[in-house]
């Protein structure tokens, strides 16, 4: 028999880290390959990581609720295959701890939960000794300080006036993730509901303030006349329901003529990469579908290749596989440009945030008949606001309302006499 040990894998693109939120095994458990091992959440999904190996589980490398770097690993595992050494043994663990202590360069990379339990307990990070790997600071090293009530508190001391004047040099690595505030307890009273933050909510959380923060968000707004689409559709949807078993939204219309406006103007498909601008080939549209408590964003894969018929579809069988939460780590991954649903639950304008490191995201509005002025007197028309945010750092105002309007062309050119689905 021999060791073998199982790390955090990545669950979707730009993940970095994941939260163990049940292990789904314990000491001494007997698993086969692919066997579901842990339930592990992301900002992006909630997914089921499987065993690497058949075997009995060692031991577990971390608590529920601990937030883990991707890479980092989880448990252990007696698997056959030889008699070597066991990876980590009692003796053998402060060794381990002795080695990674000195090597601080992970030190500052500080994980939600450590950044959510510092700020409730006004513990200084910088004054905490990590046993993670490269240093870095654990939900557990917090815990024990916590439990020991030696909280180390900022120090109060005057830098000298001196070192007040001295310039200071940029770190050459990213810069570690910013303190968040003490926050002062609030209080409560009878009949108030106390909702915590840990999971997917703190994830979404995580992943929204990185965005904003980030990415310099410009906003724009443009208005459609989609009357003969809204003729269309009505013409159209009994039919294809009969037919395809499916039904016939606006939103796969309004998905096809993004996909024409990112074809004629092929910057918004982008993501900023630091030194870099990533101008993506492929269009890989992710949409935004909400439950009751999580927010999942699959991609529509090779969007510019589908039908109406062809998208419809796949939102049809995402809606439904979010609500019973069967998405995969993989349908989400890849998305080049997001389209958010707002008009679904009666919106008429928003600001969405961006879905990072994407350049820019468009939401569809509720579509409302307005009287409009139109040939020399006001008609009755089927109006819809398409709001948009961008990356000011990728695009400027001029490609994105060159983009909005090649947009609202698609859509207030759809003939209800020679529309085409297939």
């Amino acid at each position: 028999m021999k060791t073998e040990t199982l790390t955090m894998p990545q669950l979707g693109e730009s993940v970095t880290e994941g939260t163990i939120s049940m292990w789904l095994v314990k000491p001494g458990d007997t698993v086969k390959k692919y066997d579901p091992i842990a339930e592990v959440i992301t900002d992006k999904v909630t997914a089921e990581v499987p065993s690497s190996f058949d075997g009995v589980i060692e031991k577990l490398l971390a608590e529920e609720g601990d937030t883990l770097q991707v890479g980092d690993a989880i448990v252990t595992m007696q698997v056959s295959g030889g008699s070597t050494e066991v990876a980590a043994t009692e003796q053998e663990v402060p060794a381990v701890e002795e080695t990674t202590s000195a090597d601080t360069s992970m030190k500052k990379r500080y994980s939600p939960a450590v950044l959510k339990l510092s700020g409730e307990h006004g513990i200084d990070l910088e004054q905490v000794t990590g046993t993670g790997a490269g240093g870095r600071i654990t939900r557990k090293d917090l815990l024990k300080l916590i439990e020991s009530g030696s909280i180390p508190t900022p120090q109060a001391t005057e830098p000298k006036p001196e070192a007040q004047a001295a310039p200071v040099a940029p770190p050459a690595e990213a810069p570690p993730a910013p303190k968040r505030p003490v926050i002062a307890p609030q209080p409560t009273e009878t009949g108030d509901i106390e909702i915590p933050t840990a999971g997917v909510r703190q994830a979404i959380a995580s992943n929204m303030v990185r965005a904003k923060h980030e990415a310099p968000h410009a906003w724009l707004m443009i208005e459609v006349d989609v009357t003969n689409l809204v003729e269309a559709r009505n013409r159209h949807k009994d039919a294809f329901f009969k037919q395809e078993g499916v039904k016939l939204t606006f939103l796969p219309f309004f998905m096809k003529a993004t996909v024409e406006g990112l074809k004629k103007h092929p910057i918004m498909n982008s993501t900023w990469a630091g030194d870099k601008i990533i101008q993506k080939k492929a269009i890989n549209l992710s949409l935004a579908v909400a439950t009751q408590d999580a927010l999942f964003v699959p991609v529509v894969k090779n969007a510019d290749e589908l039908s109406i018929k062809g998208i419809a579809r796949a939102i049809d069988d995402f809606g439904k596989r979010a609500q019973a939460g069967t998405l995969s780590s993989a349908e989400m991954q890849g998305g080049t440009f997001t389209v958010n649903n707002t008009g679904s639950f009666g919106s008429i304008q928003s600001a969405p945030i961006l879905n990072f490191p994407q350049a820019a995201i468009l939401s569809v509005e509720s579509i409302v008949k307005r009287p409009v002025w139109v040939n020399g007197m006001f008609a009755a028309r089927d109006m819809v606001n398409l709001c948009m945010s961008i990356d000011h750092r990728v695009l400027d105002g001029l490609v994105a309302g060159q983009f909005l309007q090649t947009v609202k062309q698609a859509l207030e050119s759809i003939d209800p006499n020679q529309l085409s689905l297939y």
